[in-house]
């Protein structure tokens, strides 16, 4: 199956990296974050993702956490925040493995989110209009 990607990708917008492996959560970010004025792009790998990042840097990355294995989003978040040109794009991940498998990897404390190299952590389904408001924040934090 291809990569699916956003239709939009206007210089004006912020740009938004979303990588999962479920179609339907992407289509569901994608919705919501265009709806909102965001350029997104969609990727259903983070190899696929990080390829296309080195050469076009988005403004903050959504991403799953269980793809091709448990801890597949932290694995991607680190290897970004250890690549000097993308070590600034703030990172959101999105999971349902606290609710559906019982695990809890819920950060408590800034420093839990330091030491997972992310700015934040949703569980799904995330609330939009909270998620919106957190991507807002975090794309100002870094323009500022």
């Amino acid at each position: 199956m291809a990569e699916p990607t956003t239709t939009s990708t206007d210089r004006g917008k912020p740009n938004v990296v979303v990588i999962d492996d479920d179609y339907d959560v992407l289509e569901w970010c994608r919705t919501i974050l265009e709806m909102d004025g965001l350029s997104v792009e969609c990727f259903f790998e983070p190899e696929a993702a990080y390829a296309h990042m080195c050469g076009s840097k988005p403004d903050i990355i959504l991403s799953d956490l269980m793809m091709s294995h448990l801890d597949s989003g932290f694995d991607f978040a680190q290897r970004i925040k250890e690549t000097p040109e993308l070590s600034n794009i703030p990172i959101i991940i999105i999971t349902a493995a606290s609710s559906r498998h019982g695990f809890d990897f819920c950060p408590r404390t800034d420093d839990d989110l330091k030491a997972m190299h992310i700015d934040a952590y949703f569980t799904k389904p995330a609330d939009p209009k909270q998620l919106l408001a957190k991507v807002h924040e975090l794309i100002a934090g870094r323009s500022s």
